[in-house]
Formats: C-alpha cells, structure tokens, sequence
C-alpha cells in the first residue's frame, strides 16, 4: 500500500511538471493537437457544440460567430474552404489560449516532436488505461531522484582541505535538493490551465 501510495505521488508531481511546461503550451496549438481535431470535427459536422468545451462560456458568442462565417465561405470552393477553415482553427485556438490566460503565437505544424509524455497521456486517455503512463512517468522520476542522489552521496565524502571539491559537492546537492523539492512543490500545486512561457516559481519555491 505504501508502494503504491508512493508511486501514485511520484505519477502526479511528473504529471503537474510536465502540463505546466513548454511542451504544454504547444500540444494545444499545433495542427495536429486536440483544439484544432475538435475545430475539424466541428465543420465536417456543423455542430458547433462539439468545440465550445474549448473556450470559456463569455467566447461562446464570438466562436459561434467565426463558426458561422468559416460554414458559409467554406461552401464557395476548395480554396475558399481551405482559408476559412484556417481562419476558425486561429480563431477557437487564439481565444482557448486567452481564456488559459495563456499568449497565442500561431498555429504550430502538424509532426513536431512532444517528446514521450504527451503523446502518452493522450494514449492513456484513448486506451482508457493508465498503465503505460504510469510507466513512463515513474521510470523517469526514479532516475532523476537516483542520479541526483547517488552524484550528492558520491561528492559528500571530500576532504575538508579540498574548497573544490566542496564546492563540486554543493552543486550536487543544490541540484539534488531543488529536484526533490520541485517535485514535491508539483505534487501539492492544483492543477491549472496554461502557464505562460518564462514564468517562475512562486516566493516559497525558493532557490538555495
């Protein structure tokens, strides 16, 4: 049980890290993420419903409106349906992102590279199981805490005439501590929308 309970809290301080970084930012603007999927969906079917879970109750009536201008041009020809249908994937994307509280910079291309965890996390959800997840997020935690640990242990026995090597010892442990901390401080943060690119810790997730 204490296994478990340990594992679970190690899977929700990756989870809270990984959804508040960069990465985060871009899944939801690129072409091929989940807004633009759901814009998609929304024209080949003229419900608009199914992309209104994507912005705040206050943009309903703007991504109405943009819905309703992309169907009308979208009917002249290919080309016209290919610009209107750009036009509200700019449109749902720019004002989901505001609603986050979160900068839009442009569509992102279809193919970047998320790296692991993302394209995990959508899998778990499509699979309805966690497991593979789980696996991924708890592998990589436990070799960040181990290497961090095993380098501060490793550096720990310097003799005291030795300033470098104290001094080789305290970036070990500064890089061990802050990791362990972070962490922790991922773990108990609630979970939020977009962070804005740049933006720090609080006060209270100091350095040392």
């Amino acid at each position: 049980m204490e296994k478990t309970k340990t594992v679970h809290l190690m899977l929700a301080a990756f989870l809270t890290l990984i959804f508040w970084s960069p990465l985060a930012f871009a899944h939801c603007d690129g072409l091929d993420g989940p807004v633009v999927a759901a814009a998609r969906k929304a024209l080949d079917t003229g419900n608009v419903n199914l992309v209104l879970m994507w912005v705040q109750k206050a943009d309903e009536t703007e991504i109405k409106a943009a819905f309703e201008k992309t169907l009308a041009v979208r009917k002249l020809n290919k080309q016209a349906q290919d610009l209107a249908d750009m036009y509200f994937f700019e449109t749902l994307v720019r004002v989901h992102r505001a609603g986050e509280g979160a900068p839009y910079t442009g569509l992102k291309p279809a193919g970047r590279d998320l790296g692991p965890a993302i394209p995990a996390g959508d899998k778990a959800i499509e699979t309805r199981s966690p497991e593979a997840l789980l696996q991924l997020l708890t592998s990589e935690v436990r070799q960040g805490l181990h290497t961090r640990f095993h380098e501060a242990v490793e550096k720990s026995n310097y003799s005291k005439e030795d300033i470098e090597a104290g001094r080789a010892f305290v970036k070990a442990y500064v890089e061990y501590i802050h990791y362990v901390e972070q962490l922790y401080a991922a773990a108990k943060r609630p979970a939020g929308g977009h962070m804005h690119e740049g933006e720090t810790m609080s006060a209270n997730e100091h350095q040392h």
